[in-house]
């Protein structure tokens, strides 16, 4: 199979980390006869740095033209720290959604036994915790009319839904459902604002269609408590885009840290796929990033592409560093190893390469060359 891939590297450990989920790409292609080609392009900071615009049309154009997206992160401190700047990298993320029609973000949660001890949650907690959140991701207040009056005093912000927003991603997450446990939870604030009103009209007409769903609705501080108190109880997380950001982020405290976190962002012709941390600056040129959340968003990409048992093979991998205690700083900042390092065990067992015995002090910080 040949596959064209579209890279933005992005901002801060975006290089760092995408670096790593292709050379486990690369590492699936030899070992199954496929081909990736890769166009780079800009966004973020690193674009406005290099062109002023956050989103280069030529960005735009390439991952019009190839099959998949794979993305890092984006942000700079000096956006961050800087309210009044006009210009920002997060708008060129927001475009790019918008400009392919990626509509659909879905971010798999699940927990691994080996990671138990980073949660702030009991061991008890976190067993068997296998879910999926549908965050929209194209509307709602990211994209709603901003304004600020002339004296700096009040601020608006709207939150616009259209029935047909609604619908498309809503129509995803049954499907997905049906192919799960079959159990789709709503979340919403339908009890305060209208634009859940119509989410919850929606989604129950659509009920009706997929009748093989169980279908409930939870306002959204009450699923924030849940996540915490009964994580176990979610399949599939239906979610409009504001509220989907904040719950997704505190499903990734299961596992202690935001590197190990993936997620989809699909369209209707397109799909992007990445790691949900930011570019963490403080870290970048370090090697100390982790790098599983790419390498797993690298595994998303290959399902996308129809490469079931090469998405399986990355997860067994991932899986055996885990068991094997090869983590990076962000998980055990004594006994860590490096983020290339990393990427290169994933390889390596990609490839083949890892004997049956392992002896951790052969295995350099900087290098994965088991002796």
């Amino acid at each position: 199979m040949n596959k064209k891939i579209a890279v933005i590297n992005g901002d801060g450990i975006g290089p760092e980390v995408t670096r790593q989920a292709i050379k486990v790409l690369d590492a699936i292609a030899a070992q199954f006869n496929h081909e990736f080609a890769y166009t780079y392009c800009l966004m973020g900071a690193d674009a406005i740095d290099k062109t002023g615009s956050p989103l280069p049309d030529e960005t735009i154009e390439i991952c019009l033209n190839n099959d998949a997206i794979l993305f890092g992160a984006i942000g700079h401190p000096k956006y961050d720290n800087d309210p009044t700047a006009k210009v920002r990298p997060e708008q060129g993320l927001l475009k790019l959604r918008k400009s392919l029609q990626l509509y659909a973000n879905i971010r798999p949660i699940i927990t691994y036994p080996e990671l138990y001890h980073l949660s702030p949650l009991k061991p008890s907690h976190l067993e068997h915790i296998d879910f999926v959140i549908f965050r929209e991701l194209t509307a709602g207040t990211y994209y709603g009319e901003k304004g600020l009056s002339e004296d700096g005093n009040t601020a608006f912000d709207k939150s616009i839904y259209t029935r047909q927003e609604i619908e498309r991603v809503t129509q995803r997450a049954f499907e997905y459902a049906q192919n799960r446990r079959k159990k789709l939870t709503l979340v919403d604030k339908s009890n305060v604002l209208e634009t859940s009103r119509l989410w919850r009209k929606v989604v129950q007409e659509a009920a009706m269609e997929y009748s093989d769903v169980a279908v409930n609705y939870m306002y959204v501080d009450n699923a924030a408590l849940q996540l915490i108190l009964n994580p176990k109880q979610f399949d599939v997380i239906l979610i409009e885009n504001g509220f989907g950001d904040i719950i997704s982020h505190e499903a990734s405290v299961f596992n202690g840290s935001l590197g190990f976190a993936p997620s989809a962002s699909v369209g209707t012709s397109n799909a992007m796929f990445s790691p949900i941390h930011g570019s963490y600056p403080q870290a970048a040129g370090k090697d100390i990033a982790n790098p599983v959340g790419s390498i797993l968003a690298a595994a998303m990409l290959l399902d996308y592409l129809e490469l079931g048992k090469e998405a399986a093979l990355v997860r067994e991998a991932v899986n055996w560093t885990l068991a094997h205690g090869f983590v990076t700083k962000d998980i055990d900042p004594i006994n860590f190893y490096f983020t290339s390092t990393i990427g290169e065990l994933v390889t390596d067992y990609v490839s083949g390469k890892i004997p049956d015995g392992i002896n951790k002090g052969n295995i350099e910080l900087r290098k994965s060359t088991i002796i």
